[in-house]
Formats: structure tokens, C-alpha cells, sequence
């Protein structure tokens, strides 16, 4: 990130003079006359060798890292052939390109090493960064493609990862990692029994390896954080033994980034603050919660966020327009005009890497939050989708590094703790049904609906925050799409009727709709029965299939919690016979707390049917071990979405 200054370790490493060594990669070499081999194997991929090694040191008096990987891939199918058809390189110049091999190994033994005029050039459409591929022509099934390189870089000293664990087989998987003498490096093996140990025996430099061999692929399964899952490793360097100085930790990140973005304003910063404070009218009563609502409202309508945009809070409040820092920048500026009390929190997606509370690494600060003490409740600055309270929920649930500082003597002081991000509760991400039905006297297949929908928290967030984005003349349209035409297509709404539409009541009171319909889609006529398609008025659901057993956990977004109630009016001189197919009830706890249930039932009294089918879901890791109890709660759902009732005469 970009306010951690990496010159912090240049301070702490006293360059006393000690022997060089060759880098290791000078010595390197793949097997010119290699024998791999691959028995029998339905397989569509094995990594024969997957190798990194990586070697910090100092040239000229600077720190610098030579980083190889080798790779050996035996392809037994098209799409892995096709994956592998262009393999991109983590170097952007042809200064950084110390070593580029590649090489074909036909089924026949024939080596084919491939000219390095096929190494290309490209620019991400995104970025605008230069990178750097190689492509392969004509790959048989069964062949081998190898290639190692060596790229010099800007050493990743805060942290980094190594991949161990993969969707295909692997060998043999080695890291090694060497550095002068009086660096020490910490490692942390995530998801792995094997860890990386240090080669006392060597000598010239400080060595730490890594080896494992006959890794077994890890497939991918349905709602699995694979990224986070699978087997790593992280590393990062620790302390500088000549002058016992420790690198980096969480607290020199905090002062980094409390220096950086809680900087002094010069005289035109404060006019422009003070002329962009005039957009918020706050009464006397209003506390924190209150304001920072309404700040994070009025940015998110108010600035474009983009990328390429300036982080220079001049400019910012200038043109409107910001980039991730201009924008965090800006929202410090409004709470401190306005004294809302909050810490910056920097956490992770963890989905993609769970942030780890004992091991102090930058990887884990990606993404940024804010925490208001009083309230305990987050935003994020510059998820556009976003809105106070909620902010992206893979960011919930997950730990993060809580920073907020304090004037000591004149001086800004920073302070940092690693704590929960806890989760926003089932109760407060709601989506409730209340449906009515009553069936046309002439014609039974016909049904007039009422039905009132409230959405609540992380539910109403796709739609509430924006609903005046919508056209007029099309949010009809939207509207019945999202709330009706899930269901029935056809469907004739008669009345629309909006509540609690205002933005700016998002987080506050839930935000419904009630419709009138006429439907043809729920009864069908079979003889002098009727079928009535109960559980198609909750919409479609989802249903959960696990053919093997489960390896990995599944991370829900958030906790969250269904209640429908659906009342029918049952037509005069029948009755319905298979009322036992309404109740279904499933559910999974622990000695705290009910995790996870599904309970529906009726009630019938005089013509008079009434369904309620709640569903609650109050945690979001599931772990291998409960998973088929969680799957057994969501297919209950499915189950239920599949209940027609047989309409028959008395």
C-alpha cells in the first residue's frame, strides 16, 4: 500500500561490510537431457516441479531480490492445454528480465526450446501496465511445457505468499529462501501440516526451504473461498540482527499511515473544506451515527470514484472526482470538521486471504474501513455500493488492523490493535413476505395476489440506495422485474405501491413494496382437482448438491434471516388434502446458539390457510464437518419451494 513506506527498513539496516556472494540463480540450470516421467493417469494436469526460489540482497548498497520460478506441467486435456497457450510473466521491462527459458517435451521425448523472440509484449487494458508473455504453439496431449525465470525487483520484504496447494496434482513443490546473514526472516504455513525450516548447515548466506512432494489437487467446490482455503505459505522479513531492529511492524504501519492521511491542511485545504462543509445541515442532537450517515451519503452521490483520479484533496474537492486515497482523505477531512469519532481499519476480502491476528504482514492490509466506536458499526470509504453500516460483507466476519491516533505532547501518535470485524446480525439483513391469495369464483386457475415485501439491510442494498438513479418513467419496469416477474412473468400487476423510498432512509427503516396482482400461473386444473403452487410464491431457490464429500468450508456473504407468512383463502366447497407437505423443519445448533434453520407450518381456520416459512442463518463460516446440516437447512428451502397443495372438492 502505498503510504507504507518501504525506505522504513532502509533506516533500520546498518550496511556494515560483510562477504557477497554469486546469487544462487548464477549456478541454476534446468536438466538439459531431462528424464520426466508420468505414469498412467486420467489426469487433466500434473505439475511434474513447481519451484520458487527467491534471494534478498545487497548490490550497490541496496536491497534488492532475485525471484525464480520453474515450473515442469504435463497437459492431458484441451482446456489445460488452452490455459496454457500464453503464460504471463510478473516482469514489466527487459532490465528485470535476468533469465527466461522455455521449452516443449513431446510425448516422443523430442525437446523443442522455444526462441526468445516468442516472448511478447502486452499492456492491461485496465492498468495501462506493461507485462510481459510467452505463447505455445501446438501442444499434443501429454506433452510437458517447462519454463523458469528470474525476475530482479523491488524486494517484497513486508510480506508475500507462495502457493503450495493447487486444482491439480503436484510432484514436488520446493521454496527456498536466501538473505545475508544478519536478516531473519518469519514464515507461517496457512492450511498446510509443512512448514519452512531453516538449513543450519549452510553457511555462506541464511537459507530457509521448503519441500513437499506427491501434493494432491484440492477442487473447487460450490461457495468455498478457494483462494483462502488452499495451502500457503507467507513470509516476511522480521528483524535486522546487526542492530537488532524489527521491520515493519503493524506500528510503524499505523504511524505510516496516520502521518499520511491525518496530515496538517494548508490554508487553501481548509477553505475548500470548510465551502464543502456547507452541503451538511446537522441539528444539535444528531451523534456520530447520524452524521457519518449522512457524510457517506452525500459522497457516494456526490464524488466519482475512479482510479485514475487525483488523491490530492485540492483536487479533490476541486473537481469532484477522486481516486481510493483522494477519497479516504476527503471523508477524514468531514470527520474531523464535524468531530465524529472513528478509527481506520484495514482488513481483507476473506474470501481471498483471511486476515491472520498473530502474523504481521502488509498482505493482509488491502482494503480500508471505517469503525465508529459509539455505534459500532463500519463503512467503506470507496465501495460505491456500498452504504453506512453495511459495507462489503467479505470484509465482515474477519479480522482487521484498528488504527486511530491521539496529539501527545504536541505530536500525532498512532496507536494499532488487531480486532474481530464482528458481523452485522441475521435480524438486520431481512427479507420478509406477506402474501394473500384468493382464488377468482368463476374461474379457479385465476388468483388475485397482495403481496408486501420488505428488504432490510444487505437485501435492500442492491436497490434502496439507488432507486433515485432510476428513470421515472422505467422504474416501474425495475421494480416489477425484481419483485414480481421472478415468479410469474405474465403477471398482471394492478396497484404499486412504494415505502420508505428515500435513499437516505437505507439502514434505517426497511424499504417496501406492495403490489396487486392477477395471476394465471400458480393453480393448474387436473380433472376436478386443483393444483396450487404454493412454493413458487417465495420465488426461486437455491438448492445445494455435494456428490463427494465436502473438503473445504463454505463462507457465506452475511448472516441473514427469511420470514414469509402467506395467507390463502381456500375456495368455498373444497379443501385441501395434502396439508402435512407444508411442514418442514431442519435445523442445526450448538450449545450457544440455533446456526441455521428452516421451519415452516400452518395454521387453518374456518377457509382460512396460513403459511409461515422462516429461514435464519446466523453464521457465516461453515466448516467441512456441518456443512451437510447448512446444506440440509438451505435444501429445505428448495424443498419447499417445490409444495403444491391439491385443491379437492368436499
Amino acid at each position: 500500500m502505498k503510504p507504507i513506506n518501504s525506505f522504513i527498513l532502509f533506516l533500520f539496516i546498518t550496511f556494515t561490510s560483510f562477504a557477497q556472494t554469486e546469487p544462487f540463480f548464477k549456478n541454476y540450470d534446468w536438466e538439459l537431457k531431462p528424464k520426466y516421467t508420468i505414469e498412467s493417469s486420467d489426469k487433466d494436469m500434473i505439475a511434474i516441479k513447481d519451484k520458487v526460489i527467491t534471494e534478498f540482497i545487497f548490490e550497490d548498497q541496496n536491497l534488492i531480490e532475485y525471484y525464480l520460478e520453474h515450473k515442469v506441467l504435463w497437459l492431458n486435456s484441451d482446456d489445460r492445454i488452452e490455459e496454457y497457450a500464453k503464460v504471463y510473466l510478473p516482469v514489466a521491462n527487459e532490465a528485470s528480465q535476468v533469465v527466461i527459458n522455455v521449452r516443449i517435451i513431446k510425448k516422443t521425448g523430442e525437446i523443442i526450446v522455444l526462441d526468445k523472440s516468442r516472448i511478447l509484449r502486452s499492456e492491461d487494458d485496465e492498468t495501462g501496465r506493461d507485462f510481459n508473455y510467452f505463447s505455445f504453439d501446438d501442444i499434443e496431449k501429454g506433452s510437458i511445457i517447462e519454463y523458469y525465470y528470474v525476475a530482479k525487483r523491488r524486494p517484497k520484504f513486508q510480506g508475500a505468499i507462495v502457493d503450495i496447494e493447487s486444482d491439480y496434482d503436484k510432484q514436488t513443490v520446493e521454496f527456498d529462501l536466501y538473505a545475508p546473514s544478519n536478516l531473519s526472516f518469519s514464515f507461517k504455513s496457512f492450511n498446510l501440516e509443512a512448514t519452512v525450516k531453516k538449513n543450519e548447515s549452510f553457511k555462506e548466506k541464511t537459507h530457509w526451504k521448503f519441500s513437499a512432494k506427491d501434493i494432491k489437487a484440492v477442487r473447487k467446490e460450490e461457495k468455498a473461498p478457494y483462494t483462502a482455503a488452499i495451502g500457503f505459505i507467507m513470509y516476511k522479513l522480521h528483524e535486522n540482527t546487526t542492530n537488532n531492529a524489527i521491520i515493519d511492524s503493524y506500528n510503524n504501519v499505523a504511524q505510516n499511515l496516520f502521518d499520511f492521511y491525518y496530515s496538517t491542511y494548508s490554508e487553501l485545504e481548509k477553505k475548500l473544506i470548510h465551502k464543502f462543509a456547507k452541503n451538511f445541515k446537522f441539528d444539535d442532537e444528531f451523534n456520530d451515527e447520524n452524521k457519518a450517515r449522512i457524510i457517506d451519503l452525500y459522497i457516494k452521490e456526490n464524488i466519482f470514484i475512479s482510479e485514475n483520479d487525483s488523491e490530492n484533496l485540492t483536487n479533490v474537492l476541486k473537481t469532484k472526482t477522486a481516486n481510493e486515497t483522494g477519497i479516504i482523505k476527503l471523508y477524514i477531512a468531514l470527520f474531523e470538521k464535524f468531530d465524529v469519532t472513528h478509527e481506520m481499519v484495514l482488513t481483507t476480502n476473506r474470501l481471498l486471504l483471511k486476515f491472520d491476528k498473530d502474523f504481521e504482514a502488509t498482505n493482509f492490509l488491502q482494503e480500508f474501513l471505517f469503525y465508529f466506536p459509539a455505534s459500532k458499526k463500519y463503512l467503506s470509504p470507496s465501495k460505491f455500493g456500498t452504504r453506512f453500516g453495511f459495507p462489503p460483507p467479505y470484509f465482515m466476519n474477519n479480522f482487521g488492523l484498528f488504527i486511530t491516533g491521539y496529539d501527545i505532547n504536541g505530536k500525532r501518535k498512532a496507536f494499532s490493535e488487531v480486532k474481530f470485524i464482528e458481523g452485522i446480525s441475521a435480524s438486520l439483513s431481512s427479507d420478509e413476505m406477506f402474501i394473500e391469495v384468493k382464488f377468482n369464483t368463476e374461474d379457479l386457475t385465476k388468483n388475485k395476489i397482495a403481496l408486501e415485501r420488505k428488504l432490510n439491510g444487505y437485501y435492500a442494498m442492491n436497490l434502496h440506495p439507488f432507486m433515485n438513479l432510476i428513470q421515472p418513467k422505467r422504474i416501474n419496469e425495475v421494480i416489477d422485474q425484481y419483485f414480481v416477474q421472478n415468479s410469474d412473468k405474465n403477471a398482471k400487476v394492478l396497484k404499486r405501491e412504494f415505502i420508505n423510498k428515500d435513499p437516505s432512509l437505507f439502514g434505517v427503516k426497511p424499504f417496501v413494496v406492495k403490489f396487486d396482482i392477477d395471476s394465471k400461473y400458480f393453480v393448474e386444473k387436473k380433472g376436478d382437482k386443483y393444483l396450487f403452487k404454493l412454493g413458487d410464491l417465495i420465488g426461486p431457490q437455491m438448492e445445494m448438491q455435494q456428490e463427494k464429500k465436502r473438503i473445504l468450508p463454505l463462507e457465506a456473504e452475511f448472516n441473514r434471516s427469511y420470514y414469509r407468512t402467506i395467507k390463502i383463502h381456500i375456495p368455498e366447497g373444497y379443501q385441501i388434502s395434502n396439508l402435512e407437505d407444508i411442514t418442514i423443519k431442519n435445523s442445526y445448533a450448538t450449545k450457544e446458539k440455533e446456526l441455521f434453520i428452516f421451519d415452516s407450518y400452518y395454521t387453518l381456520e374456518g377457509n382460512v390457510l396460513t403459511v409461515t416459512a422462516d429461514e435464519h442463518y446466523r453464521e457465516t463460516f461453515v466448516a467441512p464437518e456441518i456443512f451437510e446440516a447448512y446444506r440440509t437447512v438451505i435444501n429445505s428451502a428448495a424443498d419447499f419451494n417445490k409444495v403444491t397443495l391439491i385443491l379437492e372438492p368436499k
